[in-house]
């Protein structure tokens, strides 16, 4: 039996019982039903607040509708706003992922509230189950531990990072809301090493300027001091010297400046079709010269074209391994120069010879700025100890590979391929 059905006939029992007219009976019926009425919309909006979010609110007439109208916008409006700040919350989210640096949210007790893919990586965090948990059990390195527990946050922390070797990271931790913190990681192992490498520059540079400038300061004062006591042969002998260091560090200085003109990114020179062959034919006599009949030099041509490039930049490059070749191997050696062009339409240039040979420790860092394996033997010879590094460059800027291989005692083979794209008709 319905609830309105209930009503009637409580109705009815009551006019029985009572004894009361029609008009009365009718008044009482009234109000059981609207009190019937408002009882069936409460039970109705009590069952809608327990259903599943986003129900249908359900309908009524009279003052009811007019109440679940109201109630049906309001949920409307906080649905919206619910769904715009989720897609917010999402979008951060994204955008904090997509960052370069790392970033932690820690509570108010420093344990992990949120991390993105940059700070999992940088702290050897995992998500999945460090979330929660205190951040200093995750990361106990002392310095992190005390810059944290300091509250002192003006200058950020650099870290050497304990769970991935190599890596050095600088840490900013900025506090918002309630003793809550911000932990953002960036990794400048990079910048650490460029810093590194522009120390041993400069002094890499200071000191192959302090000889030569030694000697020549020398020579000046012993001939401003004494020039009386020497014979005109000993002068122009110092005179002489001093000449030679002097176009030691006229040398050093433009290979530093085509080093650096290479290294920031100066545009390339135009570029135009070089006769491959001419070009490494020049080399060769320019060899032949610089070894004055002291090494056995030969040729090798393999196929021909027109190289795309730079012939400056390429006659320096070529050029600076067949002086190489010279200057390391012993009188009486052997030195090829060699070109050749393969099937698939690349070509390589190499130059071979049967000097002195290189360790395979040395070969990885041949075309560092300065490096040098034997300081003593590549000053005597008169090597800057840049222009591997130049070649580096050179060849970077053309597509070109560089391949060193060499044994001590058995001479070495450098070797430059360009890719056939190089080649123009």
């Amino acid at each position: 039996m319905s609830s309105l059905a209930l009503v009637l006939l409580l109705a009815l029992v009551v006019a029985a019982f009572a004894g009361i007219s029609w008009g009365l009976f009718i008044m009482v019926l009234g109000l059981l039903l609207l009190g019937w009425h408002h009882l069936r919309n409460l039970q109705r909006l009590v069952h809608w607040a327990r259903e599943p979010v986003g129900s249908p609110l359900p309908r009524a007439f009279g003052t009811w509708d007019m109440i679940f109208a109201d109630l049906g916008r309001r949920a409307r409006l906080a649905y919206d706003m619910r769904d715009r700040l989720s897609t917010a919350l999402e979008r951060f989210h994204d955008a904090s992922q997509a960052m370069p640096d790392g970033v932690m949210y820690l509570s108010d007790t420093d344990t992990i509230e949120w991390i993105n893919l940059k700070a999992e990586q940088h702290f050897g965090l995992n998500r999945q189950h460090d979330i929660g948990a205190p951040v200093t059990n995750l990361v106990r390195q002392p310095e992190f531990v005390a810059y944290l527990a300091s509250n002192h946050f003006s200058e950020p922390l650099v870290l050497q990072a304990g769970r991935r070797g190599g890596l050095t990271l600088q840490i900013q931790v900025v506090p918002f809301g309630d003793d809550q913190k911000m932990v953002l990681s960036r990794d400048i192992s990079q910048l650490e090493r460029l810093e590194t490498m522009r120390r041993d520059f400069v002094a890499n540079v200071s000191h192959e300027l302090r000889t030569p400038l030694t000697v020549v300061g020398g020579f000046l004062e012993t001939l401003i001091d004494g020039l009386d006591d020497y014979s005109r042969e000993d002068v122009i002998h110092f005179l002489r010297l001093a000449d030679e260091q002097s176009s030691r560090m006229r040398r050093l200085i433009d290979d530093l400046l085509t080093l650096s003109a290479l290294e920031t990114g100066a545009p390339a020179p135009a570029e135009e079709k070089i006769d491959v062959v001419e070009l490494v034919r020049e080399v060769a006599r320019e060899v032949e010269l610089l070894s004055a009949g002291r090494h056995q030099v030969a040729l090798s041509m393999e196929g021909d074209g027109m190289l795309l490039g730079s012939q400056k930049e390429l006659d320096s490059a070529f050029s600076n391994l067949g002086s190489n070749a010279v200057r390391y191997t012993p009188e009486g050696g052997r030195i090829c120069i060699a070109w050749r062009r393969d099937e698939s339409g690349g070509g390589e240039f190499s130059v071979t010879d049967t000097g002195i040979g290189i360790a395979p420790e040395h070969l990885p860092r041949l075309t560092e700025r300065f490096y040098r394996v034997d300081r003593g033997r590549s000053r005597e010879t008169g090597g800057t100890g840049l222009g591997l590094a130049i070649v580096k460059h050179i060849l970077t800027r053309h597509q070109a590979e560089l391949s060193i291989n060499s044994r001590p005692g058995e001479g070495s083979r450098f070797a430059v391929r360009f890719p056939s794209s190089r080649f123009k008709a």
